[in-house]
């Protein structure tokens, strides 16, 4: 019976615990995996907090890639033998997984079991954001928190490739050098600096076009001061603690903004629009224009330190735990 990481209570990393999990067979319109790797991402956490309630007990992990072993009745687009990534599945924290064939892409040549595990979920988020929640245009001004986080690098190379001027900011001198390596023109360190201040120094006063914000409640306040007349904030996590209500009437005052909270599923709400994005993420990392940072790789067996680093903002880039 394959290994899985279960949660059987809500709590901090402590209730994270090894289970043998059953995980198969596949059934109609489904794949069985073997996991090759699995995406560790902020969500993770929530739904182990129970900030997210799920029913209990459930094998955490929302993203993953590896090898289909089984197809189920109904699958025609997928063997076995082919290699296949997905997110916004749960039950990736394991050995062995089933996956629906609806949620799945198949992992071309020249990309790794691991780059693709690293990819797709934080790949799908920043793809959404820069070029359907507000599309990046040439010449935009674009604040990126928390930019050399999983995420955050991603967000920098993709607004960079549409021709923006990306600010950063960062919590550490080593955090500015990963954001400036990725692209970002501006590097601001927060703890150190007002980057509200910064960000309309640097546009002349005007404020930036967009703020992509995973951080949440430390930040949202400069976040809405940072941004131009009718300009976006784009609040798509809560690292720092969940947004306290927020009045209407800021968004007014501070120049018609706009304010919007998404969420992946509904921007790959058909079949089509997940292979448009998976297609162009791989096909950047492909042609080397999108770097995939792989900030740290733990065994199945320590994913409770791989949730203790990620939400103790000791890591860099995408954690991974491999089977």
């Amino acid at each position: 019976m394959p290994t899985a990481v279960q949660v059987s209570r809500t709590g901090g990393p402590e209730v994270l615990e090894i289970a043998e999990v059953p995980s198969g067979p596949p059934g109609a319109g489904e794949l069985l995996v073997d996991v090759a790797a699995a995406g560790v991402n902020y969500i993770d956490t929530y739904q182990r907090q129970g900030i997210y309630p799920l029913e209990l007990p459930f094998v955490l992990g929302q993203e993953g890639a590896g090898t289909v072993v089984e197809t189920g009745t109904g699958v025609t687009d997928f063997a076995a033998g082919d290699r296949v990534a997905w997110q916004g599945v749960m039950g990736g924290y394991a050995a062995r997984t089933v996956v629906p064939a609806r949620e799945a892409v198949k992992v071309p040549e020249g990309v790794s079991d691991e780059v693709a595990a690293a990819t797709l979920l934080q790949g799908i988020t920043a793809h959404y954001l820069v070029r359907s929640t507000y599309e990046v245009k040439p010449g935009d001004d674009v604040l990126v928190h928390a930019a050399a986080g999983g995420v955050g690098l991603l967000l920098v190379q993709l607004a960079k490739a549409r021709g923006a001027r990306v600010i950063g900011t960062v919590s550490t001198d080593e955090k500015a050098e990963l954001a400036r390596a990725a692209g970002a023109d501006h590097v601001v360190r927060y703890d150190r600096e007002d980057f509200a201040a910064v960000a309309r120094e640097l546009t002349d006063g005007e404020g930036v076009s967009v703020v992509y914000d995973g951080v949440g409640k430390d930040t949202v306040d400069g976040s809405l001061a940072s941004l131009r007349v009718r300009g976006l904030l784009a609040l798509f996590g809560a690292a720092s603690g969940p947004v306290p209500p927020l009045d209407p009437q800021r968004l007014n005052s501070g120049g018609s903004l706009y304010l919007t909270r998404p969420r992946a599923q509904h921007y790959v709400r058909t079949r089509e629009e997940l292979d448009w994005r998976a297609h162009e993420l791989f096909a950047a990392i492909g042609d080397g224009s999108l770097d995939i940072r792989i900030g740290g790789r733990y065994p199945l067996a320590e994913a409770r330190r791989a949730h203790e680093d990620l939400q103790g903002r000791r890591t860099t880039g995408k954690l991974l735990l491999i089977p």
